[in-house]
């Protein structure tokens, strides 16, 4: 009599094994269709952002587009999907360069923070700054999207080259809310100061790398104007 409730009951629990087991494979099965029937409409979503982005860093561009840089051959426009080291030009109405648009990211108060801010060639300023994704606390870290002053920043951030062109005269650098002096500053906003800061050190960090290597292929993205 034992052995028989025994078996009934491991009968039992393979059975509930076995269904729980099913249930899995189906949920993982319907996230994955799901994943996979969405992608391309979140992709397309992201593109558009990026792009609506990149024409509001750089004013007056009626045109982007996307280049991959390579330590030997420079700054190559690309098409289809854009990754890896990557910029993106932006042309006017004239198909003349306007100015490029850099990623940059970096850690924040709560989580990451991505921006993109857009770069003027022949002024050697930033003219523009947007947060692309941001997770930080809301009427806190955020005021780094809404607060006109901070924003303001990145209307003529000075980042001009040195003599030799190899890098920054001055490095872009956050300082505390109210003591901004010198125009390659960015004044933080108190409040929020973790997340200005962290923007004003990724710029800074990104800008050295990036200004000097788009300087110095400048007539890469210039060309482009001939190739249409």
């Amino acid at each position: 009599m034992n052995e028989q409730m025994t078996q009934q009951a491991d009968s039992g629990g393979f059975r509930m094994l076995r269904a729980l087991v099913g249930i899995g494979v189906i949920c993982a099965l319907l996230i994955v269709l799901a994943y996979e029937g969405t992608l391309p409409r979140v992709q397309q979503l992201r593109a558009a952002a990026l792009e609506a982005a990149i024409f509001e860093v750089i004013p007056g561009t009626v045109r982007t587009q996307a280049f991959g840089y390579t330590q030997n051959e420079g700054f190559e426009p690309l098409k289809g999907a854009a990754n890896g080291e990557v910029v993106y030009a932006g042309y006017n109405a004239a198909d003349e360069l306007t100015g490029i648009a850099i990623a940059a990211s970096g850690q924040g108060y709560a989580d990451v923070i991505r921006i993109l801010y857009g770069y003027d060639v022949a002024q050697q300023t930033l003219v523009g700054m947007y947060v692309l994704e941001s997770k930080e606390t809301p009427g806190l870290g955020d005021k780094v999207e809404k607060n006109a002053a901070y924003r303001a920043n990145f209307d003529a951030l000075d980042v001009s080259l040195a003599t030799d062109g190899t890098q920054l005269q001055n490095k872009v650098v956050p300082v505390k809310n109210g003591t901004k002096t010198q125009p390659w500053q960015v004044d933080c906003i108190t409040g929020a100061t973790i997340s200005s800061r962290a923007i004003g050190d990724m710029i800074g960090e990104s800008t050295a790398t990036w200004v000097p290597l788009v300087h110095q292929h400048k007539a890469d993205f210039e060309q482009q104007k001939h190739e249409q």
